[in-house]
């Protein structure tokens, strides 16, 4: 026994993380985003069987993806910007509002119901699926990237989504992008580029919103982000990173864009069979 917890279970717990450890790094690479959709109900089941309370049970699971996708998005976009792929001018147009984005969330996360934001980003990763599959070029919402306010708007939506969703912005950035006649493989590169400052920032973000509640935490927490879960599962997910990358430039653009609706839909279904 560890924690109450029987050593056979522990066992499988930590042999799932390493396996989603070892899929959010693909993953990250492949599509530009940090894997957090793997990450935390992976992490609530172990927390789960830790006994960890309800009442932070969540917040410690985004934290913590979050916490372990800093790695990752770092990885995978030094493997990107090799490729010189990245859009000039796109992360530093929208890092900012970002970041701001992101205290943001970590704010309104605090009284805001999470069907709210499970339900958006349903609509919104099966719309964009949906013009993945079926659309491709006809779904456009102009030929190059808007002005500076929408810019602004744009950035500082992706940061507030990604805090509360435990994710790195990814998805988000990769669906803008592609609206405006990005490619696929641009939008990837620079997505994970945008994922650095949106990742680092909710890390700290988290920490410092978890200490009050220490007493509730499990051992070895700092703030809402769990030690252990980091060790376990961010050194696999930052080493398999650059592999997912090296596929996606590979691939046909077609390709990975029905990959890339198919990762969106599986993400939604989760959400939506959470709701009930």
């Amino acid at each position: 026994m560890l924690l109450g917890v029987p050593l056979s279970e522990l066992f499988w717990l930590a042999l799932a993380i390493v396996i989603a450890g070892v899929i959010t790094g693909l993953l990250a690479g492949l599509f530009g985003i940090g894997g957090g959709a793997v990450i935390v109900p992976v992490l609530y089941e172990v927390f789960r069987l830790l006994s960890v309370p309800e009442e932070v049970r969540f917040q410690l699971c985004v934290g913590t993806s979050i916490a372990i996708i800093v790695p990752t998005t770092i990885r995978s976009y030094l493997a990107h910007r090799e490729k010189r792929m990245v859009i000039p001018g796109v992360i530093k147009a929208w890092a900012v509002p970002a970041v701001l984005g992101v205290a943001c969330g970590a704010v309104i996360a605090a009284f805001a119901p999470s069907e709210v934001f499970k339900i958006a980003f349903i609509v919104i990763a099966t719309f964009i699926a949906s013009k993945f599959l079926f659309a491709g070029d006809r779904w456009n919402l102009g030929s190059d990237l808007p002005g500076r306010v929408p810019m602004t708007a744009y950035g500082f939506t992706i940061g507030l989504a990604s805090s509360l969703m435990g994710v790195s912005g990814g998805s988000l950035s990769n669906i803008v992008l592609t609206l405006y006649g990005k490619s696929i493989h641009n939008a990837v590169a620079t997505s994970s580029g945008l994922g650095v400052p949106i990742t680092i920032v909710g890390t700290v973000g988290y920490i410092v919103a978890g200490l009050p509640h220490e007493a509730l935490l499990p051992p070895l927490s700092l703030g809402f982000v769990s030690l252990i879960g980091l060790v376990l599962m961010a050194p696999l997910s930052s080493l398999t990173a650059p592999y997912g990358a090296r596929l996606a430039h590979r691939l046909s653009r077609r390709t990975l864009e029905i990959a890339f609706a198919i990762f969106l839909l599986l993400v939604s279904l989760r959400f939506l069979v959470s709701l009930f």
